[in-house]
């Protein structure tokens, strides 16, 4: 029943936006994409709902059965400064071993998607997922915590490899945007939904609410695992894996809506003949024609990390309690950031695929600079080694925190999962997913080791420092990205060639290639 309301809903909503001869591709397309998006909201909300760890580090029962030191120190230690009470490595360990899991899983999920499919790695992420968040809801010491964050961590791996692939092979290239963006708005929801839970569980009387928090990701992780059993396979992956052409096609024509779909099918065919001839997709991505990805791969996660926006994410009720709010305050705080991140997502999927992505990653970094500046400078102006700052700068923290995490929501957020997923082309698409998927698991786990310590060292700081590196990444954009809004993906190679710097490096393989023949 669901996904016929979710077809009439969507046929409501096309009826305003698009002409009339270009609402039944839409609307088929998103009727069989329904499942597979759902299914991609649920991971997020499952990745942003066990991010709900993070939310319970500030509840005083959890720490005090867990982390008993960082609790003396935030309770009883009056000499230790409010950047450092809460800068302990097992509680930083706690938090970031799920992406040391997720990077030694990214690899084994690489192979498991390229050789048996996309479904079957959203499958094994989900089943992941379901142990990891039973086990943290259960623990009875941290070593059970940590190895909870483990197995959630293997289901972020497997997960984060697989459904932005999939989004982007069933999705029309005009659409692609909008529906890849829905990853990312989905992991905004996610993360909204676990302040909510948060800010519930905090109130229970006993002590226990965080158990719930913990637990609570089971529900989306069971919703996923059965789920991802009805899922089709991408036409890529059918010809990839199994040369059945003809249900690629019949596929391909009931999520395109239209029959005419061999050009597509061709190109598809294709693109499966040169993957299947190369052995060994790491080496080939190295290779200097596929340069431009390489880098993209590489720099895009390390960029979304450097934002600074993990901070926010892991350490939202930490960092509000230091500059004075209460706990239930602090958890409040953190669902308004959480709100207006899903709501800068969704209004970027609106919007991608009509301003482009490049635009987008500009306003963004521009907005994240600002917010970044002026929330160092209160700090550093108003909040000292000791004491806390007034409720008026106090609130006026969050409210340039949300101005920021609005600049994140809108470019960095969603863009830092769409545009590596659409640039590779098919005989390099595992690989280079797996490239990003892992950079962004290391420099996520490097931030989250990191950032207390850097905190209690740094003061207010820190802030400065990532506001430097979005410069950086903004400037990156400005001159080294090119425009990929409505390109097919089996077209990608062709905006490398046309950019006025990457056609240089192409151009130099081209040239070695006519002397050594």
């Amino acid at each position: 029943m669901q996904k016929y309301v979710t077809k009439s809903y969507y046929i409501n909503l096309t009826s305003f936006i698009l002409p009339k001869n270009k609402r039944s591709e839409l609307i088929i397309t998103i009727y069989w994409l329904n499942l597979s998006k759902t299914r991609s909201q649920l991971h997020a909300n499952c990745h942003r709902t066990l991010m709900s760890s993070c939310g319970v580090t500030s509840m005083e029962p959890f720490l005090k059965k867990f982390f008993p030191d960082v609790y003396r120190k935030m309770k009883e230690d009056a000499k230790i400064s409010n950047y450092c009470k809460f800068d302990s490595q097992l509680l930083t360990s706690f938090t970031s071993s799920l992406y040391v899991a997720g990077l030694f899983a990214t690899f084994l999920a690489s192979s498991v998607t390229k050789a048996f499919g996309r479904k079957p790695s959203i499958l094994a992420g989900g089943a992941a997922f379901l142990a990891g968040s039973a086990l943290g809801g259960a623990a009875l010491n941290v070593y059970m915590l940590i190895f909870g964050r483990i197995l959630l961590g293997i289901g972020v791996g497997f997960a984060n490899q697989s459904v932005p692939l999939y989004l982007s092979e069933m999705a029309p290239p005009r659409y692609r945007g909008a529906i890849n963006n829905g990853f990312q708005f989905s992991i905004g929801i996610g993360a909204l939904v676990a302040n909510l839970i948060n800010f519930g569980t905090e109130k229970i009387e006993g002590g226990w609410g965080w158990r719930i928090s913990l637990a609570m990701a089971a529900v989306p992780a069971s919703i996923l695992t059965l789920g991802a059993i009805f899922l089709p396979e991408t036409p890529n992956s059918l010809i990839q894996n199994s040369s059945d052409h003809d249900k690629a096609k019949t596929l391909l024509q009931r999520i395109r809506g239209t029959s005419d779909v061999q050009a597509e099918l061709d190109d598809l065919i294709k693109a499966s003949l040169v993957a299947k001839s190369i052995n060994h997709p790491i080496k080939k991505i190295i290779q200097r024609k596929y340069r431009p990805q390489l880098v993209m791969a590489i720099a895009i996660p390390f960029f979304q990390q450097v934002t600074g926006i993990n901070v926010i994410a892991f350490y939202a009720p930490i960092l509000f309690r230091t500059i004075g709010i209460g706990e239930s305050a602090s958890l409040l705080s953190s669902v308004v950031t959480g709100v207006v991140g899903a709501g800068s997502t969704f209004i970027s999927m609106l919007i991608v695929d009509k301003f482009g992505r490049r635009a987008l990653f500009m306003v963004g970094g521009i907005q994240m600079f600002v917010s970044q500046m002026l929330v160092g400078g209160i700090m550093a102006a108003q909040l000292g080694d000791h004491g806390t700052v007034s409720k008026g700068y106090a609130y006026l923290v969050i409210f340039l925190i949300c101005i920021y995490v609005a600049g994140f929501g809108w470019s960095w957020g969603p863009l830092g999962w769409l545009v590596p997923s659409e640039i590779y082309q098919l005989e390099i698409r595992s690989a280079g997913q797996s490239i990003t998927v892992a950079v962004s698991f290391v420099f996520t786990f490097v931030v989250a080791q990191t950032f207390l310590s850097m905190l209690c060292h740094f003061k207010a700081g820190i802030f400065f420092f990532f506001g430097g590196w979005v410069v950086v990444m903004t400037a990156f954009v400005y001159f080294l990205l090119p425009e990929t809004k409505n390109v097919p993906i089996e077209q990608m190679e062709k905006v490398w060639k046309e950019h006025w710097f990457w056609k240089r490096i192409l151009g130099e393989e081209d040239d070695e290639i006519k002397i050594h023949h």
